[in-house]
């Protein structure tokens, strides 16, 4: 049974009211009608010109009404995101517009952004023609973990005239899930499989002597050391020929992250636990790359993760998937209960690499008892961050009583930083201080550095 033309007529009206919006063009229009009729009053001749205008002016609100109306379907839009996005960097999202009228018509996206952004004011200005097709990107910066919520992509369109515009709502809800830095993975993964590492900054490291792991032997090249040579070889072959020799292999890297309340700090949106799992993401693989095996271990008042290190083709996603849910809390962490976890789940002499953070000497002294005790059975590196703000204040000039305070002030946590790294060099580990924004780097420096002098 069908709907009475009046009941329909009432829907239909309801639906063009409810995504119709007047633009600032037709209340521009309207205040001039108004100002024209205005001074029609004391002159009435202008009165008949008013109305023609307001008549013509009407005629012309109903005919583009009637234009982007009558059709259901003038425009259509659709949302490109990423089955995941990187945690710290720019992620790029597309949205394509399709033009179904057959004028040209101006078109205003809005996309409805995971409130975790704060992003009120995004939009985009796209005049179509007719069945073109257009697609427009945008990125965003995510800096915490976790799952972020799209919602509908809104689209006003209009024709030329611009006195109306018609809402379309494409409902593209999707919770995309943003993990550790998988960009910078990647990146890092071409550099070190085109051994190109050093177009990110890090080092070319002289090895100190050789490696005891012999790989093969070839025909001898300008600059290769000549207590090298294999003379056996070069009588059988006729040609002069070498050992080559290769890092050792399969040796065990742990990344151990703290995941208390130090390391809650942000610097430019992102946490220091963030910065940490972004870096352990990277040396893992970089360590795999290199024929070793990569672990993870994470602790706060409580053991969070312990992954064995292992060389498994699954062994990256399963550490992407690991810190992918790891999160930072308000604990003090205890490094009596990592001493005793190392101590019973990784045997064999390792590489750990520590990530924390120490603000003062005696934060270290309170903790040193167990760092030493893990130094005793396993090659350890603590990295612990310096304060960007405070090289900043170092930096700018000092005018006013207050600015000299405060400069002296922040000059002092300098100097403990660097007292802290060299009490924890007094015995026998490993310091690395570094900018947040620089760990990665720093902190495969540090590692390649230790296999080059062979100290795993």
């Amino acid at each position: 049974m069908g709907f009475p033309p009046s009941l329909s007529m009432l829907t239909l009206f309801r639906s063009v009211i409810a995504s119709l919006y007047l633009t600032n063009r037709f209340f521009g229009v309207m205040g001039g009608l108004v100002f024209l009729f205005g001074i029609a009053y004391p002159f009435p001749v202008l009165m008949p010109t008013g109305e023609g205008a307001l008549l013509i002016f009407v005629m012309l609100v109903g005919v583009e009404i009637y234009g982007l109306y009558r059709t259901n379907e003038g425009i259509r839009a659709r949302r490109i995101t990423p089955d995941k996005l990187s945690n710290g960097d720019q992620n790029d999202i597309d949205i394509t517009v399709e033009n179904h009228y057959l004028f040209p018509v101006n078109t205003t996206v809005i996309d409805e952004i995971p409130f975790q952004f704060q992003v009120r004011d995004s939009f985009f200005e796209l005049v179509l023609q007719p069945a073109e097709v257009r697609t427009t990107r945008y990125s965003l910066r995510p800096t915490k973990r976790g799952e972020y919520s799209f919602g509908a992509v809104n689209i006003f369109a209009s024709s030329s005239l611009g006195l109306v515009r018609r809402r379309y709502t494409f409902s593209q809800n999707a919770v995309v899930p943003v993990y550790p830095s998988y960009i910078q993975l990647r990146k890092y993964e071409l550099l070190a499989i085109s051994n190109r590492l050093t177009d990110a900054g890090i080092k070319q490291i002289r090895r100190i002597g050789q490696s005891m792991e012999f790989e093969h032997i070839r025909r001898y090249v300008r600059g290769d050391d000549y207590r090298l040579v294999n003379w056996k070889a070069s009588a059988r072959t006729g040609d002069l020929m070498v050992n080559n020799f290769t890092d050792e292999k399969a040796q065990h890297i742990y990344s151990v992250i703290d995941k208390g309340r130090v390391m809650k700090m942000p610097f430019e949106g992102l946490s220091l636990l963030d910065y940490a799992i972004n870096s352990s993401l990277i040396l893992s693989n970089v360590a795999l790359l290199k024929q070793d095996k990569a672990g993870i271990i994470t602790f706060a008042s409580k053991i969070g993760s312990l992954l064995p290190a292992e060389r498994k083709t699954s062994q990256m996603h399963t550490i992407l998937e690991l810190l992918y849910a790891e999160k930072t809390g308000f604990t003090e962490s205890n490094y009596e209960l990592l001493h005793a976890t190392i101590r019973k789940k990784v045997p064999q002499r390792s590489l750990l690499l520590l990530y924390t953070n120490f603000e003062t000497l005696s934060s270290l002294e309170r903790q040193l008892p167990y760092l030493k005790s893990i130094a005793r059975q396993h090659l350890l590196v603590v990295i612990f961050f310096e304060n960007t703000e405070l090289r900043e204040l170092l930096n700018a000039p000092a005018t006013t009583t207050e600015e000299i305070y405060l400069k002296t002030i922040a000059e002092k946590f300098a100097y403990e930083k660097r007292l802290i790294a060299k009490e924890l060099e007094r015995f026998g580990i490993q310091a690395v201080l570094t900018p947040p924004k620089e760990l990665t780097v720093n902190t495969i420096n540090k590692y390649l550095e230790l296999k080059a002098r062979r100290m795993i």
